[in-house]
């Protein structure tokens, strides 16, 4: 599971979708960075300023109940990958600051080792003074631990919740969670891999998940359901992901949107695979927080 999800996400379009799978898992972010940058692929840059919003209506302006949080706040990114979701959320850094900074001639020359003590001044540099807790899970063990090397995730997990239970070690480290990302891989998964973080926790936690409109996150907002949580699509708003690789991807995402009883139109008949955000919460903060207030485009 990886942040760019359009790597042959559901079992109809994996023929028809490039696959991207060599750049999930090397020891850091480089090549990742080079083959997604290449497509523009921007998710992440989309998530940024949306997590940071649905945090403040969590935490500093208020819970549910409107008492400030007094435990640490948590946020679990599944399919975190190399920790993207985790240096934007935390740092003063954009996504095209990063693709250009893995780019670049300086960053090339250097090996892993030399990297992570790079990338570790660098986004030490920049974190923000309302940085929260991450932890990232991901079956990509390299990407894991380059994060968790460099400091953007405080806790990270390879493990594979779709095939196995989740360890005591990352159900302590996520039991505190008030906010499960999903930025990527949305297709790999199924209610297995959020119903441990939503049985006994400690207060609901809100799921929020960029999902490609080339499928169906109905399954696993059915299964959220049974937490109590009810899940909003912002429709129309849709956002892009990255470039299609060639027709072939194009007329596969613009039949499958179709099928889909959605309009391609301007969107992915334009180019470009294009995502829609879900968020799933308990009836009264769907209430007390609208989605459209997540979306304006005033900036943080």
């Amino acid at each position: 599971m990886g942040e760019g999800e359009g790597v042959g996400s559901a079992e109809a379009g994996e023929q028809a979708m490039t696959r991207f799978d060599d750049i999930y898992d090397r020891p850091d972010p480089r090549a990742f960075f080079r083959a997604l940058g290449a497509f523009e692929y921007q998710t992440p840059h989309h998530a940024q300023r949306i997590f940071r919003r649905m945090l403040a209506m969590r935490t500093g302006s208020g819970g549910r109940d409107g008492r400030v949080a007094s435990a640490p706040v948590t946020v679990l990114d599944i399919c975190c990958s190399y920790g993207i979701n985790a240096a934007l959320l935390n740092h003063d850094v954009t996504l095209a600051e990063l693709y250009d900074r893995y780019g670049s001639a300086p960053i090339a020359a250097l090996d892993t080792a030399e990297l992570i003590e790079a990338d570790r001044a660098f986004f030490a540099a920049r974190r923000r003074p309302d940085a929260v807790r991450v932890v990232g899970l991901d079956v990509a063990a390299n990407a894991v631990s380059y994060a968790r090397a460099v400091g953007l995730l405080d806790e990270g997990f390879a493990e594979n919740l779709e095939s196995a239970p989740p360890s005591p070690a990352l159900l302590a480290a996520a039991r505190s969670t008030r906010l499960i990302t999903v930025t990527g891989g949305a297709s790999f998964l199924s209610p297995r891999s959020f119903r441990p973080f939503l049985a006994d926790a400690p207060e609901p936690a809100w799921v929020a998940a960029f999902v490609l409109r080339t499928g169906s996150y109905q399954a696993i907002a059915d299964g959220l359901s049974a937490h109590g949580l009810v899940t909003e699509k912002a429709a129309p708003h849709t956002f892009p992901q990255r470039r299609f690789t060639s027709e072939r991807e194009q007329r596969y995402a613009v039949e499958a949107v179709t099928a889909a009883a959605e309009d391609p139109r301007g969107k992915e008949s334009a180019g470009y695979f294009h995502t829609a955000l879900h968020l799933s919460r308990p009836p009264q903060d769907a209430t007390a927080f609208p989605l459209a207030g997540l979306l304006s485009p005033a900036q943080d």
